[in-house]
């Protein structure tokens, strides 16, 4: 082979490695297209970084608040699931998380006990998207910070769900007080075999809590948003979906009299 026909043929080699592997956007990318990344701010001032998922009309919102280890990426795949049933999602990332590129990148340092602050300014911002009932599903530590914000917000929370929240996480903690005052819908889902004892606190934080309550102890060793993609992913996704099913949408209108 001649010189001329060796450069051409590694011109095709690296043309077919790159369509292979860097060649097209990736299919995280392409899945992110529909949405949107935002900022906004908190009442202390802190740039917050999110993304907005699904039709901009919803009247139905969640809100989703990541574990300490994680940020708001580890919420996208089953964001635009529950976009895709026509919710308008807002995932975002606590203040001092900066993972970068589509996972955004949040301003402040790192406060566990400013969860609920963040996770406030998260809900005031998708209400300005229209939306006029709110659900929060959050893992750990949001989770925490999720029942928190259902216990204190002016407007009201209908329905709220944990993924192996902790009842005190570093100074954020739902007490027993603070979980009286919910009175939306409570999902809490927790691991078996969760190493944190994640099952014992979805025991007390579901006995502590009023009516409506529920209580999901899957045979998982996964934790917060882990539990989504583990080998009991599937039910958990499905218990989230059906929860905000019932509680979430807006009561059909009665039919008229005749």
């Amino acid at each position: 082979m001649g010189a001329r026909a060796r450069f051409v043929s590694v011109i095709a080699s690296i043309l077919v490695l790159a369509s292979c592997s860097g060649g097209s956007p990736s299919a995280d990318a392409q899945a992110l297209a529909g949405s949107t990344p935002i900022t906004f701010e908190t009442p202390d001032g802190v740039e917050l970084s999110g993304r907005l998922f699904g039709p901009a009309d919803a009247q139905a919102g969640i809100v989703l608040a990541h574990m300490l280890p994680a940020d708001q990426t580890s919420w996208y795949p089953f964001a635009e699931r529950l976009a895709a049933q026509g919710y308008r999602v807002l995932t975002f990332d606590f203040r001092g998380y900066c993972p970068g590129g589509d996972g955004g990148c949040s301003k402040g340092t790192k406060q566990v006990d400013a969860a609920n602050v963040d996770l406030q300014a998260a809900v005031d911002r998708l209400r300005r998207e229209g939306v006029h009932r709110v659900g929060i599903a959050g893992a750990s530590m949001g989770g925490t910070a999720a029942l928190i914000v259902a216990a204190t917000d002016p407007a009201g929370i209908q329905a709220v769900v944990t993924l192996s929240a902790p009842q005190s996480i570093e100074g954020l903690t739902a007490d027993q007080a603070t979980l009286a005052q919910i009175a939306g819908a409570k999902l809490y889902i927790a691991g078996l075999g969760d190493p944190s004892g994640a099952a014992a606190s979805a025991d007390a934080l579901a006995a502590q809590s009023p009516q409506p309550v529920r209580e999901e102890i899957v045979t998982s060793n996964a934790h917060g948003t882990d539990l989504l993609s583990s080998e009991q992913g599937e039910r958990v996704q499905q218990l989230i979906e059906q929860w905000f099913a019932q509680w979430l949408r807006a009561p059909a209108a009665a039919s008229p009299s005749v």
